[in-house]
């Protein structure tokens, strides 16, 4: 079997790669009759000569591997037909700037595997960058806060190499006596823990976060059913809230009573209750001066991101009386940072913490007859067609939704 490590094409470019050279030598020791190349990159993290010092092979043609993994859409016109790839889609919630390239794909008698498909039997994800989007999306809320009030300036993550460089640089600057709401329990959420972990910033419960005030800088994380209740009342559990939230209503107006900074690294089901509105957000009764919004699901559950944010330009204003954007130094905005391709800003440690599940929960499919259905629960397209488990993308592939 002969694998291949692809050059990343996208703009604007991400440094980011499945395997860094020293996992991918872990890979060859593991499966020793794996044949891999590398594809000659100038943006990559890791240099072309890092790969050749640790024995491997760096070609301007991969043609002839039979796998080849990426981090993100590769361009239409530099798809080989007849391979199998894997890479971040953007094609399984029907995302429509995507269509062509899922078409493509089909066209080419491809068999796309996409990371976010890589899950275990029960569903959850066994592969992601979310906790350093949960990392990076921290840092740069603090960042935010610090730009806001004109107190510190710390440097843009993309220009520190490491989550060990980030945390130094926020240890030296005062955090104000803020309130730090942070939701989730994924990959994200503990991301972000991490960060404030790594600030010391002290945990409080729910209750203790509701209802008494500190002398210190606190944060709270809460899970779904914190901030999310049933209409009848009942206290059920958080499958039931994923089974059935149009049973379920926002609590969330409790927290934003006593927030100043939320860090939104949960992930939102479709139906679920928005966290605020944005009736919600004029409310004289919401607190909430900053956003992080590392979730980033855009006119959505967390009403003040507008629109994606960029690494270049990341932090944007909302105003929530006239639901319009705003520079983010007006006295009335609500300061937003909703950056969607986190991970990009801190591309060394992403790609190694990447390889490392990769080649734990993916690799090991190929020589044992995928005897844990990682590939065949993933497996897109095959054959030029949509596999089973995605054929509820054929109408978004027909142009008919």
């Amino acid at each position: 079997m002969k694998f291949g490590i692809i050059k990343e094409r996208k703009n604007p470019p991400d440094r980011r790669v499945v395997f860094s050279p020293e996992k991918l030598q872990e890979f060859q020791e593991e499966f020793p009759e794996a044949i891999i190349k590398v594809e000659s990159s100038d943006i990559r993290v890791f240099p072309d000569s890092a790969y050749t010092n640790a024995g491997f092979e760096v070609t301007e043609d991969v043609s002839d591997c039979d796998i080849l993994f990426g981090v993100k859409e590769v361009p239409i016109e530099a798809l080989i037909p007849n391979k199998k790839y894997f890479f971040f889609s953007h094609t399984i919630k029907k995302q429509p700037y995507n269509r062509k390239l899922i078409n493509a794909i089909l066209e080419k008698n491809i068999e796309l595997i996409d990371h976010e498909t890589i899950i275990k039997a029960n569903g959850a994800r066994l592969i992601g960058f979310g906790r350093y989007a949960g990392i990076v999306g921290a840092y740069n809320g603090f960042r935010a806060l610090g730009l806001k009030n004109e107190t510190f300036n710390l440097p843009k993550a993309e220009n520190l190499g490491s989550q060990q460089e980030l945390i130094e640089e926020l240890n030296k600057v005062e955090i104000p006596n803020i309130k730090i709401l942070l939701t989730g329990n994924g990959k994200v959420a503990y991301g972000a823990k991490e960060m404030l972990d790594g600030m010391n910033i002290k945990k409080v419960s729910v209750e203790d976060y509701l209802s008494s005030t500190f002398t210190e800088p606190v944060y709270c994380l809460a899970d779904v059913l914190d901030y999310n209740k049933r209409k009848d009342g009942k206290v059920l559990n958080n499958r039931d809230l994923y089974n059935n939230p149009e049973n379920y209503v926002s609590d969330f107006m409790r927290f934003a009573k006593v927030t100043d900074y939320f860090i939104a690294g949960h992930f939102y089901g479709n139906g679920a209750p928005y966290l605020f509105t944005r009736e919600d957000a004029k409310s004289k009764d919401f607190n909430i001066k900053l956003v992080a919004d590392v979730s980033c699901d855009v006119d959505g559950p967390v009403a003040s991101t507008l629109r994606a944010s960029t690494i270049a330009d990341p932090i944007y204003g909302y105003n929530p009386q006239s639901e319009s954007e705003v520079d983010f130094k007006d006295e009335r905005a609500i300061v937003v940072m909703a950056v969607d391709n986190l991970p990009c800003e801190l591309p060394k440690d992403a790609s190694e913490g990447f390889g490392e599940m990769f080649l734990k929960n993916v690799i090991p499919a190929f020589y044992n007859n995928d005897k844990d259905g990682v590939l065949e629960r993933a497996r897109m397209t095959q054959n030029g067609k949509l596999t089973e488990r995605f054929s509820y993308l054929q109408e978004y592939v027909d142009g008919k939704e």
